[in-house]
This record gives C-alpha cells, sequence and structure tokens, in this order.
C-alpha cells in the first residue's frame, strides 16, 4: 500500500461543505439520508459506498456514465458489484468525443470532464425521484491537486467518505470487513482492486484527446 493511501489531504479554502473533511461519520450520514443516488466507477470506493448505503438499508441507485475515456475493465466491474448486490443500476452514455471543451486538454480538462459526468448523472437521478447525489471520493483526494473538485462542488454532489474522513486505506479496510459480513469472498466488491485514472490522464496536456491517442494511451498501460 503506498502512502497515498494512509495520507489525508486538507481541504482547499474553497471546498464545499458537501466535501468538508471530518464534517460527519459515514453512519450518521446514511442514517439521515435513506434515498440516494451513487456516481459509481466500480472501483473500491464507490463500491464501498454502494455497499454500506444497501447495508444500512438505503433506498439506493447506482449510476455509471460510459464514456470513451474509460477501459472496458471498468463497466464489467462496476456490473459485477451492482449484480452482486443487487442493486439496480443504470448507464448513461456521454459522447465526451464531441465535447470541444474537454477534448482540447486544456488543464482545465478534468473539471471539465467531471462537470459533464456529473450533471448527467444529476438529471438522471432527479428523473427517477433522487434527490440525493454522492460519490466516492475519499479524504486521501487532494483537493489542490485534482480539478474535479470544483465540479463537485457545482452540482450539489456529496461525498460521505472524505466528509467522515476517511483515507483510502481505510476504505479498504471497511470493505473488506464489509465483504466478510455480507459472506463475500474477499476483495468480491473490489477491496484489493487498484486505482484506475481515467485513459485521458495518459494524454499529454495540450495534446488533442481522440480515439487514436486514447488508444495509444491504452497501449502504453498495457490495455
Amino acid at each position: 500500500m503506498g502512502d497515498y493511501e494512509k495520507h489525508i489531504a486538507h481541504d482547499a479554502e474553497w471546498i464545499g461543505q458537501g466535501q468538508k473533511l471530518g464534517a460527519e461519520s459515514l453512519d450518521a450520514f446514511l442514517e439521515r439520508n435513506k434515498r440516494l443516488a451513487i456516481a459509481f466507477s466500480g472501483g473500491c470506493d464507490s463500491s464501498y459506498l454502494l455497499a454500506a448505503a444497501y447495508e444500512a438499508g438505503c433506498d439506493v441507485r447506482a449510476y455509471l456514465v460510459r464514456t470513451a475515456f474509460q477501459p472496458s475493465f471498468e463497466l464489467e466491474d462496476a456490473f459485477a458489484v451492482a449484480n452482486r448486490l443487487g442493486v439496480p443500476f443504470k448507464v448513461l452514455d456521454v459522447d465526451m468525443l464531441s465535447r470541444e471543451e474537454v477534448c482540447a486538454n486544456t488543464v482545465e480538462r478534468c473539471y471539465l470532464c467531471k462537470r459533464v459526468i456529473f450533471s448527467e448523472i444529476g438529471k438522471a437521478a432527479r428523473e427517477d425521484g433522487f434527490g440525493v447525489v454522492i460519490d466516492g471520493t475519499n479524504a486521501s483526494d487532494d483537493p489542490s491537486r485534482r480539478p474535479g473538485f470544483r465540479a463537485l462542488g457545482e452540482c450539489g454532489v456529496l461525498s460521505p467518505l472524505r466528509r467522515a474522513g476517511m483515507s483510502k486505506a481505510d476504505v479498504r479496510d471497511a470493505l473488506r470487513r464489509l465483504e466478510a459480513r455480507l459472506g463475500f469472498a474477499s476483495g468480491e466488491l473490489m477491496s484489493d482492486k487498484p486505482s484506475f485514472p481515467c485513459l485521458a490522464v495518459f494524454v499529454g496536456e495540450g495534446k488533442r484527446i481522440t480515439e487514436e491517442s486514447l488508444a495509444e494511451a491504452a497501449l502504453a498501460r498495457g490495455l
């Protein structure tokens, strides 16, 4: 486990209450929010959040925005977790390659992409009758290094794991315990899954994001 997974990243001055470090325990959050839409990626953090909400008896639905930026295994993992828990799961297709502001790949690319993703999830969740949208941002995620934090606040998304002060290591440990309580094999709900950023991260800043540049990035990562 790297030092990053144990690290707690401080709040930036501009951070919203929805991402405020240590504001509220996860149990308290789930006790007062019984209907939840989760921005779901199939990674360790959002899988823990989904499973914890399921265990707490929440009416929960998972939403994943599928774009050309994700390797196919991410969607496969997301389906596996949602199906294993029996939680409703909706995939929203977005043609991110048609978004000029995103594909220009400026320093704002992550913020602009996240804004599209969370806007789409928020719209779909509201249409389904869900007023609270949450995501798996944890306390190790550094707002000073992640432009996507701005999109979370702007789109009204809440981040219960960060609000609970849970580092990435804390999330992994909690998910392993939850897997055991629910009768799953260790790792079945992605507690051992490594973090994997989207393919656009591996396209050099300023280089236009295209199908070809994403394919090159995937090849370089051995995908």
